[in-house]
């Protein structure tokens, strides 16, 4: 059903919010225009399309779009369209075009930042239209690109504020990524995870701060990892990370939950930062930094202790194990999760180990901590279309958080902050106030 403004703004409220925001289809078509077709939205990275030619099939919330780096040795996004009778330019995937787009359908052929090259047999075009230096007979590109450190943010907003100014306060776990490397720089390796989760989009992001679940939901796999530990009688890294979601609410209420504008926000690290000093990956990491940077630097970088940074409407990059899980909205009940892993250049080679090591026990598809919550996102999901209530609730802590420069800090790791947060940002997006202040949308 068609919604106004006001039946909009009667879905959120300061401490709930109606369960139709997960479960509504022509909701999710208005978030796709007026979030997805308004925010920065993470692409890709630079390291994904290293040369000329190389492309990236993505999606920008339901656009398809083509990460590409031109012959100019800029990165472009187009959105994945041939201009003349609409097919999809490229396949799923990377891949490499050469010097130029060549559509498989009728072989029009486009320069790679999308302007018209050819289309066979031109004499037929005369007495038409026709014009190849029209925009209409070109690969469109998406409205704004920026670049910050190698990671591509584009929005389909013909104006707005600018990429820095969208991030604010999260901006520094992007450059906490790149300065764990002593050249300061990043590249995607090894692989790609994907996780599809029936259910919708905005659940992800609730629970990447929701600190309430992690003893519940993970039970059994902390439950496991304890185990194995007393029989191994030692407490390695890999089991150490599963066995972090099973501290008492009393370690989780002393974590710092920050929440900024536009929905974004991270949740303070849960691991022991002073535990560095005696892991040998770690102290070898600590010296090629301490060469590059010096002491006081070096320690400073190291020292940010963040666990799950929010991108609203991109994902989560996590600077400690350098992994970004990309949020890929499909349709109201489905969501797909890509789990990007970064090497940092110029570190030892062990860092990147205890990467991939992460992201097998915590994000990969057969993950016993990825199941857990994939599985309560569904019941999440499944509950949400009962008639068994209306509302979901956020009122954990309501009014007890405190205002900071650009945003809000919990007053207790246990707070709702993020969730209300969130819903806030959703709120001004779907009443058009951030388009009005931001925002021509295209």
């Amino acid at each position: 059903m068609p919604y106004t403004n006001e039946q909009i703004a009667a879905l959120v409220r300061a401490d709930s919010v109606h369960k139709s925001v997960y479960t509504d289809s022509a909701l999710f078509q208005l978030e796709m225009e007026r979030i997805y077709g308004c925010a920065w939205i993470y692409v890709g990275h630079e390291s994904q399309v290293p040369n000329a030619g190389d492309f990236c099939a993505t999606r920008i919330g339901d656009q398809d779009v083509i990460l590409v780096r031109a012959t100019d040795g800029k990165v472009h996004v187009l959105y994945n369209r041939c201009p003349h009778r609409g097919a999809k330019l490229v396949a799923d995937g990377c891949g490499h075009a050469g010097k130029f787009f060549r559509c498989p359908y009728h072989a029009w052929t486009f320069q790679l930042d999308g302007s018209h090259l050819a289309a066979p047999l031109r004499a037929a075009f005369e007495g038409s239209c026709f014009d190849p230096q029209h925009p209409d007979f070109s690969v469109r590109p998406v409205a704004r690109v920026e670049s910050h450190r190698g990671f591509v943010f584009a929005s389909q907003a013909a104006q707005g504020i600018g990429l820095k100014s969208f991030l604010g306060g999260v901006i520094s776990s992007i450059d906490n990524l790149c300065d764990r490397s002593p050249v300061g720089e990043v590249e995607v390796a090894g692989g790609m995870f994907r996780v599809l989760q029936t259910s919708n989009w905005k659940v992800f992001y609730e629970n990447l701060h929701d600190t309430m679940h992690a003893p519940v939901t993970h039970e059994s796999s902390v439950v496991a990892a304890r185990e194995q530990a007393q029989k191994m009688g030692a407490m390695p890294l890999e089991l150490h990370i599963m066995v972090g979601n099973g501290e008492p609410y009393r370690f989780w209420e002393n974590l710092e939950l920050c929440a900024y504008a536009h929905g974004h926000g991270y949740m303070e690290g849960i691991f022991d930062p002073g535990a560095a000093s005696r892991d040998p990956v770690t102290r070898a990491h600590f010296a090629v930094l301490e060469q590059a940077y010096g002491h006081a630097r070096a320690s400073e970088i190291l020292g940010m202790n963040r666990h799950n940074t929010i991108i609203y409407g991109s994902g989560s990059p996590h600077t400690v194990f350098q992994q970004f899980r990309v949020i890929r909205p499909l349709a109201v009940d489905r969501t797909m999760i890509e789990i990007q892993l970064f090497r940092l250049k110029g570190a030892p080679e062990a860092v990147f180990k205890r990467t991939l090591m992460y992201a097998n026990i915590i994000n990969a598809p057969s993950s016993n901590v990825m199941a857990d919550d994939v599985e309560l996102y569904a019941r999440c999901q499944q509950g949400n279309l009962s008639r068994g209530g209306d509302w979901t609730s956020l009122h954990r802590h309501l009014g007890t958080d405190r205002a900071v420069p650009g945003g809000m800090v919990s007053s207790n790791g246990t707070s709702e902050l993020p969730m209300r947060n969130q819903f806030q940002a959703w709120k001004q997006y779907m009443l058009g106030h951030i388009v009005e202040e931001n925002c021509d949308a295209a």
